[in-house]
């Protein structure tokens, strides 16, 4: 096992938290365009399905046919929002990860007596 520099170490941790603090803004940003997504689709299948003509079967065919591309687009914000969220989790592991590692020098250093000055 390698270990890493305490400097490496503390600048790991700022560019995790750096890339952390941005992915925040993501999230918010894709759940706003999911929640847009959803409701343009929604609203498009509705005024589809209040236009068309024809027995139910084929006025909710024809409802699903004209909603298709908001269908698509919702499940593409769909897609970025879970994209974001698993970014962060990621990110979230990388942190603990090297916070274990900045654990593991600190224990280094205090063994080999450098850290008790």
């Amino acid at each position: 096992m390698e270990f890493k520099a305490p400097d490496s170490i503390i600048s790991e941790l700022v560019q995790i938290r750096d890339e952390a603090s941005k992915g925040i803004s993501a999230l918010y940003q894709a759940e706003v365009k999911l929640a847009e997504s959803t409701l343009n689709a929604e609203v498009v299948e509705a005024k589809a399905l209040l236009e068309a003509e024809g027995n139910v079967a084929e006025r909710q065919a024809h409802a699903k046919i004209v909603a298709s591309q908001a269908k698509f687009d919702e499940s593409i914000a769909r897609a970025e929002y879970n994209r974001v969220k698993t970014k962060l989790k990621i990110l979230e592991q990388a942190q603990m990860s090297v916070q274990t590692q900045a654990k593991m020098v600190e224990m280094m250093y205090r063994t080999a007596g450098l850290g008790e000055r």
